[in-house]
């Protein structure tokens, strides 16, 4: 059995009716004091973090008096009270009641237990979630965190942050936490303990910060959260990874947890799952999304751990830059024969395509692009993307290779990119493949464009040169393409429209489209949601292969 102390709260008021209370949070069983305690006001951003000396004050300006002001430690019971006796409390002694813990033996056949990282792995230095004091004196105290959900009871191990970058005279204090989930949002924390790091450079090891929680006994079952919160200013800024289009959840202080469906944090954890039980599936645990869980969207965590781990998108000897008005073009080449140029989809890159270059290129010369501003493909201009322009760009790309006509496959946006190229150069184009295209921004499933609405919004609040990427990004899908009945019944090259069963694209759109398109085919991939290069790949390829092969 094991005894956690009792807190011992002292407050040192100036006057009956301060409104700024300063005191000092004292642990009673050690006669210490405690630092980096948060204070603050429930459903309120209010609150401050105690100091490595357990000093704080926090302002109570203009609050409801009987609003409850909480004092929040891992290991002791949670301190509320009115802010009218809070703050008339001179020299105040608040005793917490101590928690006990029974710690039961668990017995687990080692062959049992089975290794897994879950969460989001991106490395990417293009959507990134920024940590700045001297920006954000008080938002950068909030809290993020992101949902996970196991079937089967697991222990982490360690807890891994991806930083694309750090800069910081002094060590940055962190606290970590594990919550439960209640109506889909973080709810008690399930620590009996503190968490905290004092985060260096030399901690960062290829971009990622793993912190060993082994020994803290985290064993975990069903939905839950893990949380990072930054504890006191410090000069300079951490930029985290983030993924585009996946949620996370963000709060300030007691504030109200709110969804972030900008971008999720690149945390991820590793864990011993237990595999005991009749039920020894492989998707037994993961990252938690709302839209992965209906279906629409898949977990391909995996295959973008791949896809960054492969050569594809950063091999100096296959790859070169095309210098055009605004934008430095990255592409690489690989093969030889008739040309194959390979579009990825929005905010990807190169990569996203590691399962069809090798396979591709042994019969054809595969060119895959970086579409500007995306990958590693520049853009420095300040005008709106257009599929148009896009697909300028490659064009200017087979002007520069010296090539008359084109086999084109491209992915959502890529396909889109690729409809807009038969349109503009219909001479260029031999064959084209779109996997998951659209012809106008009603023909993707109405959730998803009301999430990127929402995106839009939480972007348009944030600081606009931080985001203006992102926002482009999202501005084109909401607004483009345009492209009527009578556009698609002008492409007179052969087109390969392929979709999954559960795809974005409504499965009505992606009939219209080959059906008004004249020389056109259509494959539909049985369940298979809008990431068909990562889900069907030897299916994509074999598809691919057949349909450029046939006279």
């Amino acid at each position: 059995m094991k005894k956690l102390s009792v807190l011992s709260f002292i407050l040192t008021v100036s006057a009956f009716n301060a409104q700024v209370i300063s005191g000092t949070i004292i642990s009673k069983n050690e006669n210490q004091p405690i630092s980096y305690v948060k204070i603050g006001v429930d459903k309120k951003t209010i609150g401050t973090i105690s100091d490595g000396k357990g000093n704080f004050s926090i302002d109570l300006t203009g609050l409801d008096l009987q609003q409850k002001v909480k004092i929040e430690v891992p290991g002791y019971d949670l301190y509320e009270e009115t802010v009218q006796n809070f703050k008339k409390n001179d020299q105040q002694k608040v005793f917490l009641n101590e928690k006990t813990k029974t710690i039961k033996e668990i017995a687990i056949k080692p062959k049992k237990l089975v290794d897994k990282n879950w969460g989001v792995k991106t490395k990417t230095k293009s959507v990134l979630y920024f940590v700045n004091p001297a920006g954000d004196k008080a938002g950068f105290l909030g809290e993020t965190a992101l949902q996970f959900n196991t079937k089967k009871r697991s222990k982490i191990k360690n807890i891994n942050l991806n930083i694309a970058r750090y800069t910081s005279t002094e060590p940055v204090m962190m606290r970590y936490s594990i919550y439960s989930e209640k109506d889909g949002f973080p709810d008690e924390n399930l620590l009996d303990e503190e968490i905290t790091v004092q985060l260096t450079e030399d901690m960062i090891k290829d971009g990622t910060y793993t912190l060993d929680v082994n020994d803290h006994n985290i064993w975990v079952k069903g939905k839950f959260f893990v949380g990072i919160q930054f504890l006191k200013a410090f000069n300079g800024s951490i930029k985290i990874s983030a993924a585009l289009f996946k949620t996370g959840f963000i709060r300030e202080f007691y504030g109200d947890w709110k969804k972030m469906t900008i971008a999720a944090p690149a945390i991820n954890i590793d864990v011993k799952m237990d595999k005991n039980g009749k039920d020894t599936k492989d998707d037994d645990g993961g990252y938690a999304d709302d839209d992965i869980s209906q279906g629409w969207m898949a977990d391909n965590s995996k295959n973008i751990e791949e896809a960054n781990q492969s050569i594809y998108g950063k091999n100096d000897s296959a790859g070169k830059y095309l210098k055009l008005k605004d934008t430095d073009m990255y592409y690489e080449i690989y093969g030889e024969g008739e040309p194959l140029v390979l579009l990825h989809g929005n905010s990807g890159s190169i990569k996203d395509y590691y399962q069809q270059i090798p396979v591709l290129s042994k019969q054809y010369k595969v060119i895959a692009i970086d579409t500007r501003g995306q990958g590693k493909s520049k853009d420095t201009s300040k005008r709106d993307f257009t599929y148009k322009l896009f697909a300028d760009d490659v064009k200017a790309l087979a002007d520069e290779l010296k090539l008359d006509k084109i086999n084109i496959a491209g992915w959502s946006d890529g396909g889109n990119t690729g409809l807009e190229f038969a349109l503009k150069y219909p001479e260029r184009l031999n064959k084209l493949i779109t996997i998951g295209a659209n012809t106008f921004p009603e023909g993707v499933e109405e959730k998803l464009i009301e999430r990127f609405t929402n995106q839009m919004k939480q972007l348009n609040d944030l600081a606009p040169e931080e985001t203006f990427g992102e926002r482009r990004l999202l501005k084109i899908m909401l607004t483009q393409p345009n492209i009527s009945k009578e556009d698609l019944n002008k492409i007179k090259s052969p087109v390969l429209v392929i979709a999954g069963d559960r795809d974005v694209i409504k499965p009505d759109h992606t009939e219209f489209i080959s059906k008004q398109i004249p020389n056109a085919e259509k494959r539909i991939y049985k369940d298979t949601t809008h990431m068909v290069p990562f889900e069907k790949p030897d299916q994509l390829n074999a598809d691919i292969l057949s349909f450029l092969g046939k006279k």
